[in-house]
C-alpha cells in the first residue's frame, strides 16, 4: 500500500529558481536517508547536477518560445509516495517510484527519485522538472491531477502485489494517521501490552506480576516506583508515566480484586522483521571511485546484513549449502510455475471477453447477414445495412482466430469467467508469497557465494604466498 502527495514547487521570498531547485534535491538526496546515495535514481539527468541542468533546461525554453515565468511560476514537482512498513523492500521502493514518475510524465520529464529510509516506514521523494526534455513546454498540474497519481499509484501496487487503499477520502488523513495501528508501537505501549498479558494469568501478587513481566524478558529497577526495560530499550519506564490503569497502586488493587483492569483497545502489530539485504561489493565500488568514508559505511553494512543472513540461515534450518540451494531451486520453480498459471489464466480471460462480445455480435447481427446473402450480397442491401454486416463478419473473424468451431453458451462463459477469476484470486495470494520467500532466498544465497568466493579467493592468495 502506498499513499501520495503531489506538490508544486515554486521559488519563494529570497530565493532564485537555481536556490529553490538545488534546496529540494539536497533534502531529498540527503546520504545518511538515501543509503549513502545507493537508493537514489536519476532519469535523463545527472543527480549531482540536477539543478543546474533544470536551470538550463528553463533558459533553453525561455530562448526557444520567447515566453517569460510569472512570479506564480512552477519551476519543479515534488512527488511524495510512501509505504507500509514491511511490505516492500528499499530497493522495490525505489524502481515502483521511477515507474510512477516515468510513466505520469510519459517520459517527456527529467527526474529523480530518491528513497529513504530514515523512517520505519518507506517513502520515495520524486523531483520532476516543469519543463520538458526538448524544452518546448512545461508540465501544468491539471485539474484532477492528484486523483490522477493515485489511480497509477494503485494500479502500480496492485502489479507489484501491493496492497491499495480503499475508498480514499478526499481529505486524507496524515500518514501517521492514516498508517494507524500499523504504525510501529512505543516502548510504553509495548509494555501495556505485556502487563495486559501478565494480568490475564492471574498472578497472586504484585511480586508475582513483576517475576511474570521478568520472564517476559524486562530488566525490573526497584525503587520507590517501579521501572522496567525491555530488550531493546535504553532507558527505563515508570509505571506511573504510562497513564491510567497502570501505576503500582491500580495494579495492586487490580490483584487483589478491589478493582477491574481494562486491556488497551489498541492493536498492536509485531513489528516487521528485517529483511536481508545483498552485500556490497566494496573493491568494485571503490574502483568506480567511492571513498574512504564509503569504504567504512559499506563494511559496517555488510557486516550487519551477514548477521541477518546467519540468522535466517538459522530459523530456516539452512545451514548445509546444498538445502540452501535446493530449498531456492524450489522456490524458483514455484514461482515460475504460478507466474504461468496466472498469465494463463489471464489470457484466457481476455479470450472470454472477447468472444463473449462477438457472441452476442453475431446473435443481434445473424438475421440482417443472412438476408444480405439471399440478396445475393447486393451492394445496396450492404449500403444499406453495413454496420451490422460489417459486426457479423468481426464476429466470424474473431471465432477463426480463437479456433472456435462450436459456439459456447454466454451463460458457460460466465460461469467459467468466474470460476477463472477465482482461480487467479487464489493463485496470487500464493504468489505474493513465493515471491517474497524466493527473493528472500536468492538474496540470502548470493550472500553465501559471496562469502564462499572470497574465502576462495583468501585460501587461493595464502597458496600463493607459501609458493
Amino acid at each position: 500500500m502506498a499513499t501520495t502527495r503531489l506538490m508544486p514547487l515554486h521559488t519563494g521570498k529570497g530565493r532564485d529558481v537555481g536556490t529553490a531547485i538545488r534546496d529540494i534535491i539536497d533534502y531529498a538526496e540527503n546520504p545518511e536517508k538515501t543509503d549513502y546515495g545507493r537508493l537514489i535514481t536519476d532519469y535523463e539527468c545527472d543527480s549531482r547536477t540536477a539543478d543546474t541542468e533544470f536551470l538550463l533546461s528553463k533558459r533553453q525554453y525561455a530562448a526557444l518560445t520567447g515566453r517569460t515565468r510569472g512570479a506564480d511560476d512552477v519551476i519543479a514537482y515534488h512527488l511524495r509516495q510512501s509505504f507500509v512498513p514491511g511490505e516492500t523492500t528499499p530497493e522495490e521502493a525505489n524502481r515502483i517510484g521511477c515507474e510512477l514518475a516515468r510513466r505520469f510524465t510519459n517520459g517527456n520529464h527529467a527526474f529523480v527519485v530518491c528513497t529513504h529510509i530514515d523512517k520505519h516506514h518507506i517513502h520515495n521523494h520524486i523531483i520532476w522538472n516543469s519543463t520538458s526534455l526538448d524544452c518546448t513546454r512545461k508540465f501544468r498540474n491539471f485539474w484532477g491531477s492528484t486523483r490522477a497519481v493515485r489511480r497509477l499509484n494503485d494500479t502500480l501496487c496492485i502489479e507489484n502485489g501491493l496492497s491499495i487503499v480503499e475508498n480514499p477520502q478526499r481529505h486524507g488523513k496524515s500518514y501517521n494517521k492514516w498508517l494507524g495501528d500499523q504504525a510501529k508501537p512505543s516502548n510504553r505501549e509495548l509494555l501495556r501490552v505485556a502487563l495486559d498479558a501478565a494480568l490475564a494469568q492471574k498472578p497472586s501478587d504484585f511480586d508475582a506480576l513483576l517475576k511474570l513481566l521478568r520472564d517476559a524478558g524486562y530488566e525490573i529497577k526497584p525503587g520507590k516506583v517501579p521501572a522496567l526495560r525491555g530488550k531493546n530499550q535504553k532507558r527505563f519506564i515508570r509505571l506511573d508515566t504510562l497513564g491510567s490503569g497502570y501505576s503500582e497502586a491500580e495494579l495492586r488493587a487490580v490483584l487483589s480484586g478491589e478493582k477491574a483492569h481494562t486491556p488497551r483497545k489498541k492493536i498492536i502489530r509485531p513489528t516487521p522483521e528485517k529483511q536481508v539485504n545483498l552485500l556490497v561489493d566494496i573493491q568494485a565500488k571503490l574502483r568506480a571511485g567511492k571513498g574512504i568514508g564509503y569504504e567504512r559505511w559499506a563494511k559496517v553494512f555488510n557486516l550487519k546484513q551477514m548477521a541477518q543472513t546467519v540468522n535466517y540461515l538459522t530459523e530456516h534450518s539452512l545451514l548445509e549449502y546444498d538445502t540452501l540451494a535446493a530449498k531456492t531451486a524450489s522456490a524458483i520453480a514455484r514461482y515460475n510455475e504460478l507466474s504461468a498459471q496466472i498469465k494463463a489464466a489471464e489470457t484466457r480471460l481476455a479470450e472470454i471477453a472477447i468472444l463473449k462480445t462477438q457472441i452476442i455480435n453475431y446473435a443481434k447481427t445473424r438475421d440482417t447477414y443472412v438476408a444480405y446473402r439471399k440478396a445475393g450480397y447486393s451492394k445496396n442491401f450492404l449500403a444499406e445495412h453495413e454496420s451490422d454486416i460489417l459486426l457479423h463478419k468481426a464476429a466470424k473473424k474473431a471465432f477463426d482466430e480463437l479456433s472456435v468451431k462450436k459456439l459456447p453458451t454466454v451463460r458457460s462463459l460466465q460461469a467459467e469467467y468466474a470460476a477463472l477469476l477465482a482461480e487467479k484470486k487464489t493463485a496470487y495470494a500464493d504468489y505474493r508469497k513465493v515471491r517474497n520467500e524466493m527473493k528472500e532466498l536468492l538474496t540470502v544465497k548470493a550472500n553465501v557465494d559471496h562469502l564462499l568466493g572470497s574465502d576462495r579467493r583468501e585460501a587461493e592468495k595464502e597458496k600463493e604466498h607459501d609458493r
